[in-house]
């Protein structure tokens, strides 16, 4: 159960939002419409004496509807003009309101006369209100002014999520105690490293005297780096449950709000409630919503961002370590991070929270497993062999979607056939049998993957092929190839490059030497060739420009990606070098595969044609092809496995 502090929850609050505002405002508007007046011309006077003695001679000005009240004179005054319009004449009428204020009766009794010599002019007097009157309109306005009031109170308690105006900068974290979380650090698995850290985390705080005991201070703050999905928010969950301590939980975009000033106020109240908590942590989630830097930010800069960095920095600065409350934060970002929140004194230890290798891979799905009735054909090592990459939020959504297959069709039991579905649904696509291909369009894709199949079998570097399949999936996925490497790898030689380069021209090859044309079907097999090919060049020195890195754009630790900021560091001439460059290598690896395909020319069509017949065909079958038309696989074996997918 989460708690707001010592604050308790009003579900009015909403619910008196969802009527109350739209009602009062609708009340406002009727009462509105009621008492408002029509366009009245405000007359002195002897502006209105001199008007009703002009109607008393002129016929064409009248005066009718006069009411004589306690306060004013009302009527309307009506003038007609006759326009001539060739030989007829056109009459126009214009009828005014107006209104004067009373100067007394010893004014008014002069009025009267000229009200009895206007020929159609009718007048009356009005009574005065009544006390009774006077007080129910007095109470109606105040009553429609407290709704208002009431209506802007709720509206900044809603804007403010929640509290009254006043408490604007109150903190929203969420406090947690030790028996309002279950997750420990059993649920976590597969990042051992990181768990192992932050154990001792839990143990500075359970145990403060035994780092003290020899002059070591606690550290102040520990930040958790990784790709999204890695289980940074889990690990700071399980810390809740493990560390015995009060725990104070909320995002980096709790702190920011529209008002200046808010978020420096929340901090220091944050901190405060820490403060009287300790040994506490509090654990600010996506950290880089509040702590981008501030660097070549002073045109543009958000003040209130600002500020509230500021505040925080001088918050964790004025900490007494020793104290006991320790600062967690996660983010997958932490080159946005400003340099003055990373340095030591305020987060003294960065966790990198890494993707998972096979054996951690295998923990999580026995994690995630806990509760789901398995078939006895499962294998989770062989389940994590064909993940490579994944990370603990995507096997969470795979044993979950096996799960939910299985659960489709009727089964008692989760089977490894729902696993294997799974997986090619993650990496592929949902499967689209509603999509009818044309029986040429059917043959063009079922060469495409065969031309990749063999390719990827013929070269002792590439991974083995798991399985081919000329089935939709996906969006564009017209066909695809399942591959998966017999290990995790970390690092790639050059010949492993060139390989990866040669399988995806593989398709397009093998439609130029059955079709003499190629269609449009290899667009992301030549993107990605081009991206490795360049890559070469540019970053890791395997080309005949040396080993020169080209800088041309700047990488994201932790996640493997790489953006361009529009600043290279070298010259056209150099651009071009680079350029004829990467055309070689494209080149060269395209005479290569051809080559190679149109001495495989019989396996091509044999395997080719029982795809069409078939639509799927697994590697083991693949491999008996090769066999029995005398052709050995460049790999030892076979074994299923998947996720390097060639379209």
């Amino acid at each position: 159960m989460e708690k707001r502090g010592k604050e308790r929850k009003r579900p009015w609050l909403n619910s008196g939002l969802s009527w109350l505002l739209p009602l009062l405002l609708a009340a406002f508007f009727v009462y509105w419409l009621m008492s408002r007046e029509p366009t009245i011309l405000s007359l002195k006077y002897g502006e209105l004496v001199q008007v009703l003695t002009a109607a008393r001679h002129n016929s064409n000005i009248s005066v009718q509807d006069v009411r004589l009240g306690h306060s004013d004179i009302r009527g309307k005054i009506t003038t007609t003009d006759l326009v001539s319009d060739g030989e007829s004449n056109t009459t126009l009428t214009r009828t005014v309101p107006f209104r004067t204020m009373r100067l007394g009766l010893e004014n008014d009794q002069d009025i009267y006369p000229l009200l009895n010599d206007i020929v159609g002019a009718s007048y009356q007097g009005e009574d005065e209100e009544s006390a009774l009157k006077s007080i129910y309109s007095v109470l109606i306005f105040f009553l429609l002014m407290l709704g208002m009031g009431v209506a802007l109170i709720l509206l900044m308690r809603w804007m403010s999520g929640g509290g009254s105006p006043l408490t604007f900068g109150r903190s929203r974290a969420k406090l947690y105690a030790q028996q309002d979380t279950a997750t420990t650090f059993v649920d976590v698995a597969g990042i051992d490293e990181a768990v192992a850290e932050l154990r001792e985390v839990v143990d500075f705080l359970k145990r403060p005297e035994r780092y003290q005991a020899l002059g070591g201070r606690i550290p102040k703050g520990v930040l958790l780096v990784g790709p999204p999905g890695t289980g940074k928010t889990l690990l700071a969950k399980a810390v809740a449950g493990e560390a015995e301590v009060p725990f104070f939980s909320l995002s980096g975009s709790d702190f920011v709000e529209m008002f200046v000033g808010v978020g420096a106020a929340r901090v220091r109240d944050l901190f405060g409630q820490a403060e009287s908590r300790a040994p506490c942590i509090i654990f600010i989630d996506e950290l880089d919503a509040l702590g981008k830097s501030r660097a070549g930010n002073v045109v543009g800069s958000h003040d209130e961002r600002e500020q509230t960095l500021n505040q925080l920095l001088v918050e964790m600065d004025g900490f007494d370590s020793n104290r006991g409350v320790i600062i967690m934060a996660a983010t997958n970002r932490p080159e946005t991070l400003d340099a003055a929140l990373l340095r030591p004194g305020r987060f003294d230890r960065t966790v990198v929270v890494d993707r998972p290798d096979v054996n951690g891979r295998e923990a999580i799905l026995k994690v995630h497993v806990r509760n789901v009735k398995l078939g006895p054909d499962v294998d989770l090592r062989h389940v994590a062999s064909l993940t490579p990459g994944s990370v603990g939020a995507d096997l969470a959504n795979l044993v979950n979607e096996a799960a939910l297959m299985a659960a489709r069709a009727g089964k008692a039991l989760v089977s490894m056939a729902e696993f294997n579905e799974a997986i090619e649904r993650a990496a592929v696509g949902l499967e689209r049998r509603s999509r009818i291909m044309q029986i040429e369009e059917k043959r063009r894709v079922a060469y495409h993957e065969t031309g990749h199949a063999l390719v990827s079998c013929s070269l002792p570097n590439a991974d083995p092929v798991h399985k081919i399949s000329i089935i939709p999936r996906g969006v564009g996925v017209g066909g695809y190839v399942l591959s998966r490497p017999d290990d995790d790898r970390h690092l790639l030689t050059k010949s492993q490059l060139e390989s990866q380069i040669k399988i995806c021209l593989g398709g397009t090859v093998a439609e130029e030497i059955v079709f003499q044309e190629i269609s449009t079907g290899a667009t992301s097999d030549l993107q990605k060739a081009n991206n490795i090919a360049r890559r070469m060049v540019t970053e890791f020195g395997m080309s005949r420009l040396g080993r020169i890195y080209f800088s041309e754009g700047a990488s994201v630790p932790f996640l493997g990606a790489s953006f361009r900021d529009g600043d290279r560091e070298y010259s056209e001439r150099t651009a071009r070098e680079i350029d004829i460059e990467v055309r070689r290598i494209i080149d060269e690896a395209l005479e290569a595969v051809r080559t190679l395909l149109i001495a495989h020319r019989t396996v091509l069509e044999a395997v080719a044609q029982r795809l069409i017949e078939k639509e799927v065909m697994e590697g083991t079958e693949l491999r008996q092809y090769l066999n029995l038309n005398g052709e050995t696989p460049a790999h030892d074996d076979l074994r299923n496995g998947s996720v390097e997918v060639r379209e």
